[in-house]
């Protein structure tokens, strides 16, 4: 079945279509990378979402039309992956949509929100869509997050030593063989609305670190930023932008006095290092596969390698997964899964009380016509 999956992260900017092909051979999930293309959001609509976003309001207003544009956004990219990878044989697609915000207290997640409205996706393709995966995982009582850590959990497995596969976007998350999964704390999240702020809006995040580079770390500060109570919780815990956000970091640099731009960015990069350093160290790694944007910071891998003596630290390219698209990869298998009937959680990761079939499917232009169930759902993935 040729998949694409659809994903923008919490840097919401823009959305990448990843297309594979994905069958089942015995008790693997064999994956084909067939590409990715990535289509950006236009400056209007990234300023509206930006504002909608906390600690910002909005109105339900604001949230319809942000809903539709980005499902349009969303539509753009797919329509372009089944043109420009599958030759417009695409069968199937697997939308993360945007997430808005993500309701958690007290070590409970109560709901979260992904806007994109699917039936545009739809539309545009002709194609049935999966979305909405991450709400069934919360009924069930877990987190919701990080769903990507079943696909981590097949792909690893058989790996020697302990490997541990982390995402570094607007959000850090990890994923530990023994199911063990959780969101480390900010990604690039507090590093990009710095660059941003510093910048009157120039700058969307660190291009290249640069920033980092020429700054350095102002200790009392980054002890401050340290007390966040989230990083002393255990596992299972997740977070987002609701808690990580430029109004947090005005509040940890007041009384701090006036610091260089450069200095603050040098020290967000290594809050993220050290919760992400402590985090992987917590699980007792001895092999470190790394993804997402964050990846793309030399600075902040630097930092990350330096905490981390002994560890092997290495981005998925390697294993065959491009490290700035993993998790568009990864939704369009829990699409699969889903089209065929196969849960796409793991409750040790999310801390549900049982694996569910995730997500809500949109017709086609033809209808609706699952692929016959699936009794045994795989043990590993294999990437070619």
């Amino acid at each position: 079945m040729r998949v694409i999956g659809l994903m923008s992260g919490t840097s919401y900017d823009a959305v990448d279509a990843s297309a594979a092909e994905l069958g089942l051979v015995g008790d693997s999930l064999v994956l084909r990378p067939l590409g990715l293309v990535s289509e950006g959001y236009d400056d209007a609509l990234r300023e509206s979402l930006t504002a909608a976003l906390p600690p910002g309001t909005t109105s339900m207003a604001e949230v319809c039309r942000l809903d539709t544009r980005i499902g349009q956004a969303f539509a753009a990219a797919a329509v372009r992956a089944d043109r420009e990878l599958c030759q417009g044989r695409a069968e199937l697609v697997a939308s993360h949509g945007q997430t808005v915000y993500h309701w958690a207290e007290d070590r409970q997640v109560y709901g979260t929100l992904q806007l994109g409205q699917p039936a545009w996706i739809a539309e545009a393709t002709g194609l049935p869509v999966v979305a909405d995966f991450r709400p069934r995982d919360i009924a069930a009582g877990g987190q919701g997050a990080p769903l990507v850590s079943l696909v981590d959990l097949l792909w690893l497995r058989g790996r020697p030593g302990t490997p541990v596969a982390l995402n570094i976007g607007g959000i850090a998350n990890l994923t530990a063989p023994d199911g063990t999964a959780f969101d480390t704390g900010p990604g690039c999240a507090l590093i990009d609305a710095a660059a941003r702020g510093f910048s009157g809006g120039r700058l969307a995040y660190d291009v290249d670190g640069a920033l980092a580079g020429r700054g350095s770390v102002h200790e009392p500060l980054l002890l401050r930023l340290l007390e966040e109570p989230y990083y002393a919780l255990p596992a299972p815990k997740t977070t987002g932008k609701e808690l990580f956000h430029l109004g947090r970091l005005r509040d940890a640099l007041a009384g701090i006095g006036t610091l260089p731009a450069e200095d603050v960015v040098a020290t967000l990069t290594m809050l993220t290092a050290r919760t992400v350093a402590d985090a992987v160290r917590s699980v007792g790694a001895t092999e470190v596969i790394a993804s997402g944007g964050g990846t793309r910071n030399p600075v902040l891998m630097r930092m990350l390698g330096q905490r981390l003596p002994g560890v092997a630290l290495r981005t998925s390219d390697a294993l065959g997964l491009p490290a700035a698209t993993k998790e568009a990869y990864a939704f369009a298998v829990l699409g699969f899964l889903t089209m065929h009937g196969l849960p796409g959680t793991e409750p040790a990761a999310t801390g549900a009380r049982h694996a569910r079939v995730l997500g809500s499917i949109t017709p086609g232009r033809d209808g609706l016509r699952l692929p016959p169930p699936v009794r045994q759902r795989p043990v590993r993935l294999v990437v070619e």
